[in-house]
């Protein structure tokens, strides 16, 4: 009887075990993407390490991971600063021509900052700034009421901001950029299965691949 018990227990011991969990240690590449390279390193003592290059977006992020069920949520440390727009003193111009300048803090200007700017009447304008800045067709003379800015490649969106043509017709706003090319996981999830790892990000499932050793 004890011999059966025990080659029962062997025969168990050596089939798969069902339910466990994929050990995620490891590093994995991007696998998807044509213009498009990222890595991840999930160390086995908890810790991550994280790079992105696509197109004109450079990401970076390091932090720890644990277990959330059958997968892994991802926590970037410390958790980065998001960047800023803030709104400058606005100038007067004697020809008293709209303008828009967004700059870094250094006050070199930034080109490919969309804007949106409603008025009083008519439809919103939309476009995005050049390194110079951007000026309001003399042709439009409608009252501007508000502006909106965004920085698309890392998804920076500001609040409205009034337009006081009181105190000046050329706006000027500084991008703060704090920690911008630092991605914030904020507990994001991954599925490991043998060879591969799935990180959800947003709406997307982001497939990578093992690296073997």
């Amino acid at each position: 009887m004890w011999l059966k018990t025990w080659l029962v227990a062997a025969l168990l011991a050596a089939l798969p075990s069902q339910g466990r969990a994929e050990d995620p240690a490891g590093r994995y590449r991007l696998a998807d993407g044509h213009d498009a390279a990222s890595e991840l390193i999930i160390s086995a003592d908890g810790h991550f390490q994280y790079a992105l290059s696509a197109g004109a977006l450079d990401e970076h992020a390091e932090g720890h991971w644990m277990r959330m069920g059958e997968r892994i949520a991802l926590f970037t440390d410390p958790k980065p600063v998001p960047p800023v727009f803030s709104a400058d003193p606005s100038a007067t111009r004697e020809d008293a021509k709209l303008t828009l300048l967004v700059a870094w803090p250094n006050g070199r200007g930034i080109a490919g900052i969309d804007f949106r700017i409603g008025f009083a009447t008519g439809e919103p304008v939309t476009g995005y700034t050049q390194d110079y800045g951007w000026s309001m067709p003399p042709e439009d003379t409608r009252l501007p009421l508000w502006i909106e800015l965004a920085e698309p490649i890392h998804g920076v969106v500001s609040s409205r901001f009034p337009i006081d043509l009181a105190t000046g017709h050329a706006l000027h706003f500084t991008l703060t950029p704090n920690d911008i090319e630092v991605f914030d996981f904020g507990g994001a999830e991954a599925e490991v299965t043998p060879g591969e790892l799935h990180l959800h990000r947003g709406e997307s499932v982001l497939r990578y691949v093992r690296v073997k050793p």
